[in-house]
């Protein structure tokens, strides 16, 4: 085989004698320019570079800058886009129903006459330890609703952690939830000795007093206390709680909830699973012969630290039925997810 420049040198030779003929043809033209050096194409060419000046700009003259929480975060939704809720299908799917219906309300309990009980005690029933459990283990109301919380809930509630843990750092987010865990105890203590006492009395935690001071005007239409930071239990569904308060709010006998927050919650739908938990209070009242009664209410009241008026949310009938049902699903859930790991 000749080497290759000779058959270059060749090529021209016979190009040369051709073309002075007038005879050349195209195709060896075609064959000799496919023997010469390949030219090496820049694949950035075919690039807009108008399109994408600014993000190479953006680049190449950056500097680090101090990141904070909110910076990062900003990033983060230019980067990956905010949070999208899935639009639902055009057919909506009929809402899921519990597989085992139980009632609300008791219409075997057997209410005991006034002249056989002392209305002006309240109850205070303790949670029953391990040893007094006849079944060993009956999980809380708030144990249930927290195994089963829906995954949008988890999410969004993961997302603050993980950002209060960045403004706060893994020690700072301890403490912080450690003291609102605290000022929750300690409001509902102080709570607990205004309804007893009936009458204003001086504040000692000066950090309570704006919890205090945004539940004045409910706390003008809360009579009759019937319980406080008392334990029910569902004798028949097996779950147990410490219901904060029972009492008339506007001649209605509730079961009254208290909670705190930093942020305003005007909406019921703002309080997240709290209505769920007061339908299971309700329920399980009603079904445990420690109560000499029945309750069709709830009430959920949102204290401000910030001394604002809380935000009273009323339940009828109606409204802790439906929250009843879906406790129903949630306890179905939480015993199908036990029976699983078993």
């Amino acid at each position: 085989m000749k080497p290759l420049y000779l058959l270059n040198a060749h090529c021209r030779r016979l190009k040369s004698v051709l073309m002075k003929q007038d005879s050349f043809p195209a195709f060896l033209s075609t064959s000799c320019q496919a023997l010469s050096k390949k030219k090496k194409v820049n694949g950035y060419e075919d690039i807009n570079q108008e399109k994408y000046a600014s993000l190479v700009r953006t680049v190449t003259t950056s500097k680090y800058r101090h990141q904070t929480p909110d910076k990062i975060f900003e990033e983060d939704s230019f980067l990956y886009g905010k949070v999208v809720k899935t639009k639902s299908s055009q057919k909506t799917s009929e809402p899921k129903v519990p597989k085992k219906l139980f009632p609300l309300s008791n219409p075997n309990k057997v209410i005991l006459s006034v002249e056989k009980t002392d209305p002006s005690i309240p109850l205070k029933i303790s949670l029953p330890s391990r040893s007094q459990m006849t079944n060993g283990n009956v999980p809380s109301v708030t144990r249930i609703l927290q195994q089963t919380m829906p995954m949008e809930q988890a999410f969004y509630l993961e997302r603050w952690k993980q950002r209060m843990i960045m403004e706060l750092g893994e020690e700072g987010f301890i403490e912080y939830t450690a003291a609102l865990f605290s000022q929750g105890k300690l409001f509902h203590v102080q709570l607990e000795e205004l309804l007893l006492s009936q009458e204003d009395f001086g504040i000692k935690q000066e950090e309570l007093s704006g919890y205090l001071a945004s539940v004045q005007h409910v706390l003008g239409d809360i009579v009759g206390v019937k319980s406080l930071e008392s334990a029910v239990c569902h004798s028949e569904l097996g779950y147990l709680g410490l219901v904060d308060c029972v009492a008339k709010y506007r001649d209605k006998l509730c079961v009254i909830d208290w909670k705190t927050s930093e942020k305003p919650k005007p909406q019921l739908r703002d309080t997240f699973d709290n209505p769920l938990q007061v339908a299971a209070y309700i329920g399980a009242i009603n079904h445990d012969n420690n109560y000499n009664f029945q309750v069709d209410y709830g009430l959920i009241v949102v204290a401000y630290k910030d001394g604002s008026p809380a935000h009273p949310h009323f339940m009828d009938p109606d409204l802790c039925l439906h929250y009843w049902n879906k406790w129903l699903l949630r306890l179905e859930e939480y015993i199908e997810k036990k029976e699983g790991k078993q």
